[in-house]
């Protein structure tokens, strides 16, 4: 099974340290899994790439745009953070064109093992879901469509959401930076959004009950 070594995010360190995560070096070690904060440079933003065991790597290092390295890492000992986090839920990969993304993931050795048709009828989405370990990869993008100019653009990734155990302390923690806790679309779960760019970060990150 493909695991995931490393996340790298073009974040500043002090802002994930002033938003609970102990930062240390640079590093973040959530669960089994090594956040790398590379710093805001050459206008990077967000989740910039990931380094994964057991993956087929195409020759020009990118699962359809999604920058990936092969990695052999030992995996990291988790750490404990102030906001509660201890382990990363899922990573979610926005696509312009569903199928070609869903399709250049399972060339590189990623299983999809469920979808659900989500969006409105104005809008409607897909959402795939893959295992990566202790991680779940999260694809979303338009229902339907053929290549077009429209949809012609690379995968992106887009987010971050965290378990924690109790959401309302971690809540209390962030304050205002953190949206009220509201049933999420799991059964019985809980999410929080963190108001990332108030926090200084460029990354989208949620919280989540397990």
């Amino acid at each position: 099974m493909i695991t995931i070594a490393e996340i790298v995010v073009a974040d500043d360190p002090a802002a994930w340290a002033a938003a609970g995560f102990s930062v240390h070096d640079g590093m973040v070690c959530i669960g089994r899994v090594q956040v790398r904060l590379s710093g805001m440079n050459d206008g990077q933003r967000g989740v910039v790439s990931w380094h994964l065991r057991d993956a087929i790597v195409p020759g020009d290092g990118a699962i359809d745009g999604l920058v990936t390295e092969a990695s052999e890492a030992t995996e990291c000992e988790p750490a404990a953070h102030a906001n509660g986090a201890n382990l990363i839920d899922h990573i979610v990969i926005a696509t312009p064109h569903y199928a070609r993304t869903v399709s250049a993931l399972g060339a590189a050795g990623f299983d999809l093992r469920r979808e659900r048709d989500s969006g409105s009828a104005h809008a409607p989405r897909r959402q795939g879901f893959c295992r990566a370990g202790e991680v779940i990869v999260e694809i979303v993008g338009p229902a339907g469509g053929a290549p077009s100019a429209d949809n012609a653009e690379p995968a992106r990734f887009f987010g971050l959401a965290f378990v924690v155990d109790d959401l309302d302390a971690t809540k209390a923690f962030c304050g205002d930076l953190l949206s009220p806790p509201k049933p999420a679309v799991q059964p019985g779960r809980r999410i929080a959004t963190l108001h990332h760019r108030d926090a200084g970060l460029t990354t989208a990150i949620a919280f989540m009950t397990p």
